[in-house]
């Protein structure tokens, strides 16, 4: 694949092997089942094919990646597909770990997706932009915690576990790499009306500087019973757990 295509796909291939084996091995081992997501000429993926434990298969959207894997991992069940539209309930048939150098332009798409079917995905290893990386890890009070900080931690303990240069890679990105894991919680579902639960946090992040009094009128929902000590504060401020009891309270003036 030339470089013209790369950039088309926005993403950057891995050229480091010792990375490549170090995300491989970053997985827990704890569901045989895994899909690498954008594989590409697969750097990552030599190190996930040779394990013998696992139920290994590839997703890929580039017709000439695809012929590569093929041709070098004929034993690999590759799934030409978008992984943004796929009903992922077919791809195994029950839960399954995800790993991937994804790419930067769709990285925070693939982590929704994720989110939506978090009782499918018990865990996730990926490299990232070290900003988005750094953004999802983070906690309360950071100028870097946002929307997917929160969906996430909700249903998963979240790990960053090392940064990755950019000379690693082919094309060099503009900016340094991240990988972290993300490994499903003991939660099955939030002590509130979920849905609401997701638009307040969006809601509340779309004007992150505004206090959540201004930033949630959009939703057109009463604040009777909530204190004006919640209400002074923005969303950054604010935990999962706060979320849902933000989101209790709130559901019970609709």
């Amino acid at each position: 694949m030339d470089v013209r295509a790369k950039k088309y796909l926005g993403q950057h291939f891995l050229t480091d092997e010792s990375i490549a084996a170090r995300i491989a091995e970053s997985l827990s081992g704890n569901c045989p089942r895994v899909l690498e997501i954008g594989p590409g000429m697969g750097v990552l993926t030599k190190y996930l094919y040779s394990r013998p434990e696992l139920d290994f298969r590839a997703i890929e959207i580039d017709t000439e990646s695809v012929d590569y894997l093929h041709s070098h991992y004929p034993d690999l069940k590759v799934i030409e597909g978008d992984f943004l539209k796929m009903d992922l309930t077919a791809l195994f048939h029950e839960s399954f770990a995800v790993i991937g150098n994804f790419p930067y332009n769709i990285s925070s798409q693939i982590l929704f997706r994720v989110f939506e079917n978090r009782n499918l995905i018990p865990e996730v290893v990926g490299m990232f932009q070290k900003e988005v990386a750094e953004r999802i890890a983070a906690g309360p009070g950071s100028k870097t915690y946002g929307i997917l900080s929160v969906l996430l931690s909700a249903f998963y303990n979240i790990e960053y576990l090392f940064t990755v240069p950019e000379h690693v890679f082919n094309p060099p990105p503009k900016v340094k790499s991240a990988v972290i894991r993300l490994v499903r919680n003991d939660v099955t579902t939030l002590e509130c009306d979920e849905k609401l639960f997701v638009t307040v946090v969006k809601t509340g992040f779309n004007q992150r500087r505004k206090t959540l009094r201004n930033a949630l009128k959009p939703l057109g929902i009463q604040y009777d019973g909530i204190s004006d000590e919640v209400l002074a504060k923005r969303a950054e401020q604010l935990s999962v757990e706060n979320f849902v009891s933000l989101t209790k309270q709130l559901s019970q003036n609709i």
